[in-house]
Parts: structure tokens; C-alpha cells; sequence
């Protein structure tokens, strides 16, 4: 973790506790076992620290957001690294990422939960990376990966990706060559662009702008034809044995779900307050977005979920010489329901 990351966890620490941890507000000292049943009413004066950027803009669009704030503080923090070392830092209460960093976190002995899974129907027509391609290099199968540079991102959905792609085309790691590097902002499709890897997974508007700016001089994309639309909400244990804060959160889980679904159902809202206003992207890219991502699914039942990350732990821990583990420990099943049925009943409660 670079210097200036580890000095922007350590202010919002410092923003959120004044000095002393993550959020204490509406702590009660007493346990809550992880099997008790969920509290389902927010004591006053209680607050989450929550780093999920594009659902509050939800909220906001929404009108839920007085609602939300409430019991909610939020932090500009997102992904798998960011979220982990939060966690670390006592700075953090739930964060949302992609399927790898529970198992990350597992394994780098922080004990984390799922309380929160979304995922896209019809995945296999609306995944959210491809596999992009540099300029003059020929990939028009997954079978034509062999002795390619591959940009690999150890910990992050990218990197699990490519090992699934691996694996799927019947090829092994020394089939061809990963190239450790990190997936941020545009890092992939600029290493494309100037040919430091033959190979990489590029996701969201990457693709659309990546076709657009460099297909002109040969560089193309691939389909994988896997599964990579898991999303989730998880956060440490600490926090969910905290009566509070259990509270809180299962009502922010609530909030969320009925935010996912208007997200679905308010696609022109959503591109504008969104796509357009808040991460400066132009209507055409929004909507290829909203295309591209086609609907949500937010499944009461976790069953499958749990199978598939299974498969994906087993996969990364033969990669990686890691112990398995086991995927429904990484879920609190408390919450299984929670987000579908507030959907159900078309309210935040």
C-alpha cells in the first residue's frame, strides 16, 4: 500500500472517531453472537461508516438519502485494497467490492462478512470486463492466449478473472506470461495502448473508449464468456457484534436493495445524476453502461452465490498456495433476505 494511501485511511479514521477507532456512536459494549437474531431497530445516536460512493448517489437521486444519513456516514472509498486496510484502520464499517477481497481478507487473518450480494441477469451477455486486446496482436479465441502477456492483478476481480480464463481454455499460468500490475482507473487500457502487455481485462466504459480510441489501429476486444457480475457489501466481524451497529447495518442492507432496484428502473435518472453529473461521463457513455449492465438480481436465496465462490476459492488457492476455505463462512446468512424482501415491500425501513 503506497505512503499517500496509508495517510488517507489514516484521516478518515480521524474524520469518523476524532481519534479513538472506527465508529463507536451507538456501540452498547455488550456481544451480539453472530447467530442471534438481526436487531431491527437503529438506536438514536448510532452511525456506520459506509465507503459506497455510487449507491448514495442513489439515495440522493432517490430521496432516500435524510433517510439514510441518519444512521450512515459515508466515505469515498471503494474496492477490495481500499476497503481491507479501512477495515485495518478501525475506519470502517461496510464497504463494496467484487468476490475476491472476503477471501483476501480471510486469508491475511481479518475476519470479515457478506451481508450483501447483487449480480446481473443474464451474465454471460452483460459481463462487466473484456478482454482487451493491444494493437497488432492477434487473440480471437480464448485458445490464442497462449504465449501472451497477460496484465495480472493479484487480490482484485481482474486477476481471479484471468485465472478463471485460464483455466477455462485449458491453459496453465506458464502458458503464458502474467504481468504483475495493478487494475486502477485507466492503467490497463493505457498498457494496451502502448503494448506493455498483449492482454488485459478492461471493464465499464474502459471498453467502449478503448474500442473507440485505438480500434483504428488494430486493438480489439473478447468476450470471456464467464460469469464476473458478483457484487457485494461485507465488512469485519467487529462491527456486526456490535447490537448497534448490527442494526444499522441490516437497515442500510434494506436501504441498498431498494436503491439497486430504482437504479434499474430509473435508467434516464440514473445516467444523469450518475453517469453524466457525478463521474463526468457523456450521455452515450452512460448509456452504454445501463446497456451494457442490463438488470439487476438480487436473489433472496445465496445458495448459488455460495457455490460459485466456492469454485473460485478453490481455484485461487490451488494459484496461490493458500489454505481453502470455506465460501458460506464468509457470508452472515442473517442477511440473505433482508435487501430482496425490502424490494419486495418498495420501502426503506
Amino acid at each position: 500500500m503506497s505512503n499517500k494511501f496509508k495517510y488517507a485511511v489514516l484521516a478518515l479514521a480521524l474524520v469518523v472517531t476524532g481519534c479513538g477507532g472506527a465508529a463507536q456512536a451507538g456501540g452498547s459494549g455488550q456481544k451480539l453472537a453472530l447467530d442471534a437474531p438481526l436487531p431491527t431497530s437503529v438506536p438514536d445516536g448510532t452511525k456506520i461508516v459506509v465507503g459506497d460512493p455510487a449507491t448514495q448517489v442513489a439515495f440522493k437521486l432517490s430521496g432516500q438519502l435524510d433517510k439514510v444519513e441518519k444512521y450512515v456516514k459515508f466515505a469515498n472509498l471503494s474496492g477490495g485494497p481500499q476497503t481491507t486496510e479501512a477495515f485495518r484502520a478501525k475506519a470502517l464499517d461496510l464497504g463494496s467490492v467484487a468476490e475476491i477481497p472476503a477471501i483476501h481478507a480471510t486469508w491475511t487473518g481479518l475476519h470479515v462478512k457478506i451481508v450483501a450480494s447483487k449480480f446481473r441477469q443474464d451474465p454471460i451477455n452483460h459481463p462487466i470486463y473484456e478482454l482487451g486486446i493491444a494493437p497488432g496482436v492477434t487473440v480471437k479465441t480464448l485458445a490464442d492466449l497462449r504465449g501472451k502477456s497477460i496484465a495480472y492483478s493479484p487480490g482484485q476481480a481482474q486477476g481471479a478473472l484471468i485465472l478463471k480464463v485460464l483455466k477455462k481454455a485449458g491453459l496453465t499460468k506458464d502458458d503464458v506470461k502474467l504481468i504483475e500490475i495493478p487494475s486502477t482507473g485507466d492503467v490497463y487500457v493505457n498498457a494496451l495502448a502502448g503494448k506493455q502487455v498483449d492482454v488485459a481485462p478492461i471493464g465499464g466504459v474502459q471498453i467502449k473508449r478503448y474500442q473507440t480510441k485505438y480500434g483504428k489501429d488494430g486493438a480489439t476486444t473478447l468476450q470471456h464468456g464467464l460469469r464476473d457480475d458478483a457484487g457485494h457489501l461485507y465488512g469485519p466481524v467487529e462491527s456486526l457484534e456490535d447490537p448497534a451497529k448490527a442494526a444499522a447495518i441490516r437497515a442500510y442492507v434494506a436501504a441498498w436493495g431498494v436503491a439497486q432496484d430504482w437504479i434499474d428502473k430509473h435508467p434516464k435518472e440514473w445516467i444523469a445524476g450518475y453517469y453524466v453529473k457525478d463521474q463526468g461521463l457523456t450521455e452515450a457513455d452512460g448509456q452504454w453502461l445501463v446497456d451494457n449492465a442490463g438488470h439487476a438480481d438480487i436473489p433472496a436465496d445465496w445458495s448459488d452465490a455460495i457455490t460459485r465462490h466456492q469454485e473460485t476459492i478453490e481455484l485461487l488457492a490451488k494459484e496461490t498456495k493458500n489454505p481453502v476455505i470455506q465460501a458460506k463462512d464468509l457470508y452472515d446468512l442473517r442477511f440473505q433476505a433482508v435487501a430482496a424482501d425490502a424490494i419486495k415491500a418498495g420501502a426503506v425501513k
